[in-house]
């Protein structure tokens, strides 16, 4: 009995010291996942869109070398940055996300929507509204500001890239907030109101002429509760057909476990988040018939200091590929 004591007592040090080594290890790497979507659209050619999710101002490499070395050796036509870049409204440090976007070449259909993490995007008084600094900075490098719709061109094709939050309400109504989003201070602003009020119409008209491929574009995943809501609520909300949904936040869940998974991922709309879906956390999922496509991203919140770590779950970028659904003729 003793000798097993001492056992115990020599290997428990040894068990934590190599976990912990483990997880550093597996916080600094990140991995590249590729995913093939089938789109019930005639694409001529392929379409090719690289998602970077949830910095949280990691760095992986000096000024993100690794990253950048990384995504300039691959092949795509749109680079999305999906939210929380920065750690922290107030005090959110750019330069982890700036070294990234500097480092990377391919920035011609470069969009950025904001997180819950990231400073707000406008500098909003009571007459008038601008883009936030780091906005103008971050534009001023390549990569546009997603606040409302974008109309582009890719190989020959057109399609539609549209803010998932100001697409989903009702134009015919006065200009509101999405339930289940974090508010912003200036939210009922007058000149902030009459801002998004403007863009919330440009877009609404856009998606009802459009005949081309519409993509959303969020930081935060749609959950099913959310999407019912939409279609209930049809005097605040207007349920769009979209074709895909890309969306980061829930970081796969922060923290993983061998053969049960997610333990935990940051959703309003669930009534206990605790132990959520397993299929609703990550990757390609489908839900009202729109297909929705969640990346875990490459940071981890600090919302509890000593939890700012990811646990059986690497960083990832992704890298969507779209394709025309087959016919069932073929």
């Amino acid at each position: 009995m003793k000798k097993a004591v001492k056992i115990f007592l020599l290997c428990t040090p040894l068990f934590i010291l190599l976990f912990a080594l483990y997880v550093y290890w597996d916080n600094q790497r990140f991995i590249l996942t590729e995913q093939e979507i089938m789109v019930d659209r005639n694409l001529t050619e392929e379409v090719r869109i690289l998602q970077i999710t949830d910095l949280h101002e990691e760095v992986f490499g000096s000024d993100q070398s690794d990253l950048t070395e990384t995504i300039n050796d691959l092949e795509y036509d749109i680079i999305l940055f999906t939210g929380d870049m920065m750690n922290s409204i107030e005090n959110g440090d750019t330069e982890p996300f700036f070294d990234l976007v500097k480092g990377i070449e391919n920035k011609d259909h470069a969009y950025f929507v904001t997180g819950n993490t990231d400073p707000y995007p406008y500098e909003v008084t009571e007459s008038s509204i601008q883009k936030a600094a780091y906005i103008q900075e971050m534009e001023s490098l390549g990569v546009a500001y997603l606040e409302s719709i974008e109309e582009i061109e890719v190989k020959g094709q057109n399609l539609v890239l549209t803010d998932h939050e100001l697409s989903v309400l009702n134009p015919g109504e006065a200009y509101t907030y999405v339930e289940g989003k974090p508010k912003i201070p200036y939210e009922s602003a007058p000149v902030y109101k009459e801002y998004k009020q403007n863009q919330l119409n440009e877009v609404s008209r856009l998606l009802s002429e459009t005949d081309e491929m519409v993509i959303s574009i969020t930081h935060y995943p749609v959950a099913d509760p959310q999407f019912e809501h939409i279609k209930e609520e049809s005097d605040r909300y207007v349920f769009r057909d979209y074709d895909l949904i890309i969306a980061g936040h829930y970081h796969g869940g922060q923290f993983r476990l061998p053969f049960i998974g997610a333990l935990f991922v940051p959703e309003a709309w669930y009534q206990n988040a605790v132990l959520p879906p397993q299929d609703r956390v990550k990757g390609l999922w489908e839900s009202n018939g729109i297909q929705q496509y969640v990346s875990t991203g490459l940071g981890s919140s600090n919302a509890v200091s000593f939890l700012n770590f990811r646990l059986f779950n690497p960083p990832e970028i992704n890298l969507i590929t779209l394709k025309s659904a087959e016919s069932p003729a073929d």
